[in-house]
């Protein structure tokens, strides 16, 4: 439902939170709680569960990407992840599209998004080995 989703009241301004950027589309505005220092969200101001859900203008996503640029040069990191997951099971914690800004300190490798070998999924590796038949 549109106007119990926690975005849809934050955009329409039902519900406070600290702005970063805003534009005709989208608005940014800090995490909470964050996980790294600048943990910034975007959200299109186009109330949608997924990327692929029917309905979504592009004009909206076509927003997000110079803001995604102009929020990591902000936070003042050169390390940084951007993130943005459809549904559950793939991590959504808000049935409206958002993207994650977060910082990646190289004094704090622990902090923000940790991916390393063992948390990556396992299909990978096996994958690894077909590409590399598949380009020989």
């Amino acid at each position: 439902n549109i106007f119990s989703c926690i975005f849809y009241k934050i955009f329409t301004g039902e519900v406070p939170c600290f702005k970063v950027y805003e534009t005709k589309y989208s608005l940014a505005f800090l995490a909470k709680p964050p996980v790294s220092h600048g943990h910034t969200l975007i959200i299109p101001k186009y109330h949608s569960r997924t990327l692929t859900d029917p309905g979504l203008p592009d004009e909206f996503l076509a927003d997000v990407g110079p803001i995604m640029k102009k929020i990591a040069a902000m936070n003042g990191e050169d390390l940084y992840n951007v993130i943005q997951n459809n549904g559950r099971t793939a991590g959504q914690s808000v049935d409206h599209v958002h993207f994650h800004v977060v910082t990646k300190p190289a004094n704090q490798p622990n902090r923000g998004l940790v991916l390393t070998p063992q948390s990556w999924p396992s299909y990978l590796r096996p994958m690894k080995n077909t590409l590399r038949t598949l380009i020989r």
